[in-house]
């Protein structure tokens, strides 16, 4: 591979590592800012519900730098130290969003409830 589309690729991979940081702490601060102002007004949002909207950031936040992990693979050689690096890296992961994702919905994502299946609401 020449050394300018390495280098395009290692740039891309670290602009999406930046940009998946950036939407787990966005999300983290929105997040306590709406509960925040909630507490200040009528309705005092649960703590419930600010777990899930935590949650929720932090997951895509995971999943977007999986993906930046994925496309680094592709700049480093094929040293296998290196791969079995990023391999654990991504498998940590995706248990840490697998575990968020049951955490936030309350049940396995394969265990859908049957309105989900069926189409209704």
């Amino acid at each position: 591979m020449t050394e300018k589309v390495e280098e395009l690729i290692e740039i891309t991979a670290l602009v999406i590592e930046v940009v998946g940081i950036l939407v787990m702490v966005i999300g983290t601060f929105l997040a306590l800012g709406r509960y925040a102002f909630k507490l200040q007004g009528e309705n005092i949002r649960s703590f419930q519900k600010i777990r899930e909207e935590l949650g929720r950031a932090i997951l895509l936040g995971l999943e977007i730098l999986i993906a930046a992990d994925i496309i680094a693979t592709v700049v480093y050689g094929a040293e296998m130290e290196q791969i079995l690096n990023l391999g654990l890296i991504i498998l940590i992961r995706t248990f840490l969003s697998f575990t968020l994702e049951v955490e936030i919905e309350g049940k396995l994502p394969w265990k859908q409830s049957k309105n989900r299946t069926t189409g209704q609401k």
